[in-house]
């Protein structure tokens, strides 16, 4: 009776990247090979016969390469190297006409010439295979067996490697894309996250579809080398049989589809259009949907999906400013994921910090010999399924103490509108409502005719960015549903300390444009560009003041803005004004603001300038009857050579300003500068008008500040 034959076994080393080598040890016990075992870095060790070398190539998607080990033995010195090396069979692989280039690498070993170590391994190769195979020559014509000698801490091994090209080149990406990901290391996003097949899958940053495609060929069980060709499948030691059954088993064991397509998205159509196509090589298009989307857009609406991304960093992005809003934007778009779990691989090494939170678990990967860290953020469970993860979202989420703010807010802001009522039948019909009444609710909620104004003033909490976000969402639908007015009616705006002109800044290109009327007269607001709508509310009655003192005068309006006062001198008879803004966007709005109220004739002129090049420019017997001056607390606007802060400057700003004011005229003067100390000319008598300047729905008298200013 005959025993049947047993194949020899081969101690197999499959190469992985920095930070895989548990990801490859799983995919290497998944095959059968139980004794796979990480050793050093980027090496799990296993054996295996000549068969485990055509499946750990045709299986491995986090491997590089797939090495036969020959032999290891201690080196200190050339001669120790050059015989040990001699000593191992070396002709049980590399037949007579057989290639076989070295390659050698050495890490913390006396031997670190690695030039050196490679002509003293191929020279004793050469030895050992004349000498084995009885010949003078060897031409190296035939099959390829590469080669590499490695030194770790003066310990050498020698291995062949199997593969030939690396194991990432799946054969599918015929084109190559900025930055793009390996194919093995993306496989291994996937293999060390939460996806599998019955969940849903998202990247918003697919670029040209790595890591999609790498999630559709694993939930489909698509083998990653099925279609390429490998080092060993030339060599005798692998008969053609093995590597036929073990392509036929891969074919066999394909599955016909998934349960949810993947999600793919990107910004770039031509990064998009490379993915398509990468996607047909690999035979996996129809699983994918490919999306243009900016990533502010992301969402879903089934739960409990898998966001896995390597969004761009460090070089790729170029800005680092831009880089910096993008991770910023994170939480505030991922909060919408509410049941998701996200894992997100970038080398920049404040990521946590500026999305303001710290990831549920971290790993170190080498990305092209480059640090990186994959950030994973482990969202609900589905079903318990998956072991005792958090219920609450990654990202956002509500405590019992913002249902309770909430309510409170609701209360107050109900009685505030029960109190003001009857305003809109006295001709206000826009003014405030609520100012942070409520310490923990630091909001200032504006009414603007059936609209809500919401400005948000800068508070520490202790809610994450994306808690923040939810939580003023909560406040907004409280204020909405309070006061009932529909939600598209309402803009919420953030402002913190006024910095340069920030009152002024644009904060969105929305375009929602409102025309309002206050004490007879009709105003353009814009309630969702600007951080400011272009009426500031605090000022009705110095406006009206204005207006009772404005009949027969010249007037003059500096740092004008969107031309409140003016309107207002106009239609209280003024013989002239002079309205004068740097901003020629402003003066265009306090053009269309004159001609709401008829206000359309050469009498009213709109000079762009920064007011004091503007007084400076005037004849010397130019005078106005009647002035405003309202400057920001400070500007840094790249058309004047001097930044203006109205603490330091506004001594200066008055004493030009007087010099052009009529015997008898009057300067009306405000500041928001909490902290303001006046240093009025002595060529000037000030009178503070506050008290009599801040509306009654104004509950902080502290708003603004205000003067009457004549020449003594």
């Amino acid at each position: 009776m005959s025993t049947p034959h047993q194949s020899p076994m081969f101690d197999l080393v499959a190469v992985t990247a920095f930070g895989l080598e548990s990801v490859a040890q799983r995919e290497l016990r998944a095959l059968g090979y139980e004794d796979a075992k990480p050793f050093g870095t980027g090496r799990v060790g296993f054996t295996g016969d000549a068969a485990a070398i055509c499946r750990a190539n045709l299986w491995l998607r986090s491997g590089e390469r797939v090495l036969v080990r020959i032999g290891s033995f201690p080196a200190r010195d050339f001669d120790a190297l050059f015989e040990g090396v001699r000593s191992l069979p070396w002709e049980r692989w590399i037949g007579r006409d057989a290639a076989f280039p070295v390659s050698g690498r050495s890490v913390r070993s006396v031997l670190s010439s690695v030039p050196a170590l490679q002509r003293a391994s191929k020279k004793a190769i050469v030895e050992r295979l004349m000498e084995a195979h009885g010949v003078e020559r060897l031409p190296e014509s035939g099959p390829a067996y590469a080669v590499e000698v490695s030194l770790l801490h003066d310990e050498v091994t020698l291995t062949i490697d199997s593969s030939g090209a690396g194991l990432h080149k799946r054969g599918y990406r015929t084109s190559v894309g900025e930055a793009q990901l390996r194919e093995t290391m993306a496989a291994g996003l996937v293999l060390l996250s939460f996806w599998h097949p019955g969940r849903p899958f998202m990247d918003p940053f697919c670029g040209t579809g790595t890591i999609a495609i790498e999630a559709a060929m694993i939930g489909r069980n698509i083998a990653p080398g099925l279609r390429r060709s490998f080092a060993s499948e030339a060599w005798p030691q692998v008969p053609e049989s093995l590597w036929r059954e073990a392509r036929e088993g891969a074919e066999a064991a394909i599955l016909p589809g998934l349960e949810h397509r993947l999600v793919a998205t990107d910004i770039d159509e031509r990064a998009l259009s490379q993915a398509r196509h990468h996607a047909r090589n690999a035979g996996v298009e129809a699983n994918i949907h490919f999306q243009q989307r900016a990533f502010e857009d992301a969402g879903a609406r089934v739960g409990y999906g898998c966001l896995i991304a390597n969004p761009p960093w460090g070089e790729r992005l170029g800005d680092r400013d831009q880089l910096e809003s993008l991770y910023r934007s994170f939480p505030l778009v991922l909060r919408r994921l509410e049941t998701w779990s996200h894992f997100i691989l970038t080398g920049y090494p404040g990521f946590e910090r500026l999305i303001g939170q710290e990831a549920t678990r971290r790993r170190k990967l080498y990305h092209a010999n480059i640090e990186t860290t994959y950030y994973q953020f482990h969202g609900p469970a589905p079903g318990g399924s998956e072991g005792p993860r958090e219920a609450a979202p990654v990202f956002g989420g509500l405590d019992e103490k913002a249902g309770k703010q909430a309510e409170m807010f609701a209360t107050v802001l109900g009685k505030h509108a029960r109190h003001l009522r009857k305003w809109p039948q006295r001709g206000v019909t826009c003014y405030r409502l609520y100012e942070r009444d409520i310490p923990e609710v630091p909001l200032v909620v504006d009414v603007y005719e059936g609209h809500l104004h919401v400005a948000e003033y800068e508070r520490p909490h202790e809610r994450t960015a994306a808690q923040h976000a939810d939580w003023l969402d909560l406040m907004m639908e409280t204020a909405c549903r309070t006061l009932g007015i529909e939600p598209e009616k309402a803009f919420l705006k953030s402002r913190g300390r006024q910095r340069g002109l920030s009152q002024y800044e644009r904060v969105s290109d929305a375009g929602y444009t409102l025309t309002v009327g206050e004490q007879g007269l009709r105003f353009e607001v814009n309630l969702s560009d600007y951080v400011d709508t272009g009426l500031f509310l605090d000022h009705r009655l110095t406006r009206a003041m204005v207006r009772e003192r404005a009949h027969g005068k010249r007037f003059l309006n500096l740092f004008a803005y969107s031309g409140a006062f003016t309107v207002y001198a106009a239609a209280g008879g003024a013989e002239h004004t002079t309205s004068v803004d740097l901003s020629a966007t402003y003066l265009d709005w306090a053009e269309r603001n004159l001609l709401l109220n008829g206000s359309d004739d050469e009498r009213h002129e709109l000079v762009q300038a920064d007011a004091m090049s503007f007084l400076e420019s005037l004849d010397v017997d130019e005078k106005f009857d009647l002035m405003v001056i309202d400057p920001p607390t400070y500007s840094n606007s790249k058309r004047t050579e001097e930044d203006w802060d109205v603490q330091a400057r506004h001594a200066e700003l008055l004493a030009a300003a007087s010099a052009h004011l009529e015997q008898g005229g009057l300067i009306y003067f405000s500041t928001n500068f909490r902290k303001f100390k006046p240093n009025f000319p002595a060529a000037l008598d000030a009178r503070e008008i506050s008290h009599q300047t801040v509306p009654a729905d104004f509950r902080n008298k502290k708003i603004h500040r205000c003067w009457v200013l004549s020449l003594r």
